[in-house]
């Protein structure tokens, strides 16, 4: 039968167009036939059709757009068919993705580069503002990137000011609108680029790029020089002026302040170096900590009288700075000096503290002391020398007084790298040695031995067993050991009776008494067994021969003025222990003595206005007298001062009194002068620790001394009467 010549130019197309779907090859390309070639995948009947006619089940021509789809006008869509067998990748294809992840590659290191530039564009442009030399170009570059970084809302805003400081003009510590591109140590070669600018548009990086260009372009001396690192800038000028500066504190008054602070306060707390930390050097150096000493010895200079002007006015501009900190990056390391400072003579120092450790770690400050004893054969300056020295003491500091808050209040440790600490006894032997260094070594030692027996005992929950007794002889052996080592290190330079050596010796009798308190936690007296006992009469030793240290050493009760929370605790809590041993051996201790030992440290916390831990005392001496019949005082003397100005929030009339509860003390059984039947102590303000129901308790509450002292809602955890200052929100 012949074929029309329509019908075969339309079986020609059909046959061309199935050869072409099927991907065969042009013979004349290989000199071989189509047909030796294996098919491709070659899709089913039904995939070859559009949609339209796959849904009405019609036939297609499998080109778009098909006959039917036209003549009605529709859209014409193929469906890509489904692979349900995928074959494994031809070498070609392995191949093809390899090449594109080499691309990959060097596109992420062009990235790297072009973030690089970009960096040092931006702090060409900003220094060059600074010193007003910007071009017309530069001008437009500069003002097309700040614009960049507040496009998507202003960010500016979101920032409250703080009262009376403003952020600085700088790009430090800006509240974190314009992030610093300062590198936070010389090791890092690099800047890094600002997140802002991950976001800014095209036409500012242009511009920057530009502005580059005509900088390149002029002549400069340098250009021929090569440089191997990048130097790291320069430490911009201070943004707040000192409060001599300011006019808020004299000269002459500043010197008397910050002799007051050199005369006891940095033995408690080894951060400065008397020989290099001199009036005129941190005046200069940082504004912060200077504020912060002048504060800190203001408040010291008032003892129990009012709180001065020059008190207020310190601590405001210190705490001013400080919040100012919150939001930017720090450049000095002096800045963690002077918030150190605010947080160890807060009565809650927890959060200040916390900032303190990460503003460090930003510095690049735990590697201080790695660098220091490293010998690359590179002699370093004497002021990188310094700098190191000095990094590595407020390293070490804060890594002490952060483990001891986190172990005094029950908190989780934040900072676990021992590494940073283990070569903290490069100090002693460096010729940048300060006369404190002995004794800060010591406390990073016994900090990190307690650490470790905290976390053994805590798991116990007070069940103290042979293994557990084991374990608290070897720590006993172990912190006697500590004691014999850093003792000789003292008696280098120190004698017998020197300040330093009796602070060490009562920090070794308080570290026995707080192993028990930690194991004897939540364990009942009455189901103590004969084991139990003899290690609670062990904590009652040690608690006693730490209260003759504290008593017996005129240097060290002269001290005291100066002394910070974890000194003062280390003295109350050992009286407070030796009180509750008596409520429970009445017969088997010489309560005359353990009370007059009590009182008279009551007393000498009362002359040096630490009277949140002398009342304490006082609570639970009146508990004594009261359940074994006792007198009041050494040798009864009459009441004659009148009760501080912080417990005037706890004094509530007798009418609020519960009778189902025991009789409140009055303030005659405290010991000051009151009318008895207008006050009595509220039950509510005594913390549970001390009451009634919780004298068999020998173990350290779980929330440590915030469980066991009385609060003082100080503002701005300052302890005091000063009304509130103006707080960061």
């Amino acid at each position: 039968m012949s074929l029309s010549p329509a019908t075969s130019i339309s079986n020609g197309t059909e046959s061309a167009s199935k050869r072409q779907r099927t991907g065969s090859t042009d013979p004349s390309m290989n000199g071989e036939s189509s047909s030796a070639q294996p098919p491709a995948n070659i899709p089913k009947r039904g995939a070859r059709a559009c949609t339209n006619c796959r849904r009405g089940k019609n036939r297609c021509e499998g080109e778009a757009p098909c006959r039917r789809c036209q003549a009605s006008g529709t859209l014409c869509v193929f469906e890509k068919p489904e692979k349900k067998n995928a074959q494994a990748l031809s070498s070609a294809s392995v191949e093809r993705l390899s090449r594109l992840e080499g691309q990959y590659l060097v596109m992420q290191s062009q990235m790297i580069g072009m973030q690089s530039s970009l960096d040092r564009i931006l702090s060409a442009i900003q220094t060059q503002q600074g010193n007003g030399t910007l071009s017309a170009s530069q001008h437009a570059a500069a003002s097309m990137y700040s614009q960049s970084l507040t496009t998507s809302g202003d960010r500016a805003k979101s920032f409250p000011p703080l009262p009376g400081f403003a952020p600085p003009p700088h790009k430090y510590a800006s509240y974190g609108i314009v992030p610093s591109t300062a590198p936070s140590t010389d090791d890092e070669s690099e800047d890094t680029l600002p997140r802002s600018s991950l976001n800014a548009p095209i036409e500012a990086l242009q511009g920057l790029a530009n502005a580059a260009a005509e900088a390149a372009a002029a002549p400069s001396a340098e250009t021929s020089r090569v440089k191997k690192r990048k130097r790291a800038e320069p430490i911009p000028r201070n943004a707040f002026p000192h409060v001599v500066e300011k006019g808020l504190v004299t000269d002459s008054e500043a010197r008397e302040l910050f002799n007051i602070f050199f005369a006891g306060c940095h033995l408690f707390i080894p951060l400065f170096d008397p020989v290099y930390d001199t009036y005129e050097s941190l005046m200069e150096r940082s504004p912060w900590t200077f504020d912060a000493i002048l504060a800190v010895a203001g408040k010291i200079r008032s003892g129990n009288g009012p709180l001065s002007s020059t008190f207020y006015q310190c601590l405001e501009e210190a705490q001013g700075i400080a919040r100012s900190s919150l939001f930017g990056p720090v450049v000095r390391k002096e800045a963690v000096q002077g918030m150190l400072l605010l947080a160890a003579w807060s009565t809650n120092g927890w959060l200040p503290s916390g900032h303190a450790m990460r503003m460090a770690l930003d510095l690049g400050l735990h590697r201080a002391l790695e660098k220091l004893v490293e010998d690359n054969g590179k002699k370093r300056s004497e002021e990188e020398e310094r700098n190191l020295v000095v990094s590595a003491r407020i390293w070490c500091c804060l890594y002490w007084f952060d483990h001891q808050m986190s172990l005094g209040t029950g908190r989780p440790i934040v900072l676990r790298d021992e590494n940073s600490i283990r070569h903290s006894r490069i100090l002693l032997n460096h010729p940048m040695v300060s006369p404190t260094d002995v004794r800060l070594v010591a406390l990073v030692d016994l900090i990190a031995q307690k650490t470790q027996i905290y976390e053994t005992l805590v798991p116990l929950n007070g069940q103290v067993n042979h293994n557990t007794l084991s374990f608290i002889r070897r720590a006993f052996v172990a912190l006697d050991n500590w004691w014999s080592e850093h003792d000789e290190l003292h008696r280098h330079t120190m004698d017998q009776e020197s300040l330093l050596r009796k602070i060490l010796a009562g920090e070794l009798h308080y570290a026995k008494l707080w192993v028990v308190c930690v194991a004897l936690r939540g364990v009942a007296w009455d189901k103590m067994p004969f084991e139990q006992r003899e290690l609670a009469f062990q904590a009652k030793d040690a608690a006693s021969n730490c209260l003759t240290i504290f008593l017996n050493s005129s240097e060290y009760r002269a001290a005291l003025r100066y002394a910070v929370h974890d000194s003062l605790v280390t003295a109350a809590f050992s009286g407070l222990f030796l009180l509750k041993m008596a409520n429970l051996f009445p017969t088997e201790l010489d309560l005359g003595a353990i009370t007059a030992q009590v009182e008279q440290l009551a007393q000498l916390l009362s002359d040096v206005a630490a009277e949140r831990y002398a009342l304490t005392l006082r609570i639970m001496l009146a508990n004594l007298r009261r359940k074994v019949g006792m007198a009041s005082g050494i040798n009864n003397p009459a009441p004659t001062m009148p009760p501080p100005a912080f417990a005037e929030n706890m004094i509530v009339s007798p009418a609020f009194a519960d009778p189902a509860m025991p009789p409140p003390f009055t303030m005659e059984e405290l010991g000051f002068v009151y009318p008895s039947d207008r006050g009595i102590v509220s039950p509510a303000a005594i913390p549970v620790w001390l009451q009634e129901q919780s004298l068999t308790d020998l173990g350290l509450p779980v929330n440590g001394s915030d469980g066991v002292f009385l609060q003082m809602n100080g503002a701005n955890g300052w302890a005091g009467d000063f009304p509130s200052m103006p707080e960061a929100w």
